[in-house]
């Protein structure tokens, strides 16, 4: 809609664009399919094929987001996960979909470092478990934040 004025003091017209606001839709919009994945996660556990040997396995996740619960403002991190497993691994699309369910929560850089360090514990009780997250620099500060099983008493006292 455009709204036209004349102005007093010169002869040309002044036109302001008039935006009408949509009516808000009444029907709900379906749930991605990840976000769905997400809220209706559970975790899953596959034997070992090799648990007589020292597999190890190395996993990055480069789009980790969570929310700073101080400003509120979005964290970006490169996950790093290097395990040992022993009788289970986790299923990768698992251990994906846990990582990327922490996209909207508001949780500091050493909260959840500990957080999936311990729910991996907890999950598959690794022989050997390192967890490390990587944060892009914000405001000029760049952290890094490492748990390594080898570095505790023992793999499975750290989720006590």
């Amino acid at each position: 809609m455009v709204d036209k004025k004349q102005d007093k003091h010169h002869s040309k017209l002044q036109y302001k664009i008039v935006k009408k606001t949509p009516p808000p839709q009444e029907q709900e919009q379906p749930v991605a399919y990840g976000e769905q994945a997400i809220a209706t996660l559970e975790i899953e556990l596959w034997d070992n094929p090799h648990p007589d040997l020292y597999l190890i396995e190395k996993q990055s996740f480069p789009e980790f987001t969570c929310k700073c619960p101080r400003s509120g403002y979005p964290d970006f991190a490169t996950v790093y996960i290097e395990m040992v497993p022993d009788q289970y691994v986790i299923e990768m699309k698992c251990l994906k979909l846990y990582l990327n369910s922490y996209r909207d929560e508001y949780i500091s850089h050493e909260a959840i470092v500990g957080k999936v360090f311990k729910d991996i514990i907890s999950w598959i009780h690794p022989r050997k478990l390192r967890v490390v997250f990587d944060f892009t620099p914000r405001g000029n500060l760049h952290t890094i934040i490492e748990l390594d099983s080898s570095k505790q008493q023992n793999c499975n006292s750290a989720i006590k």
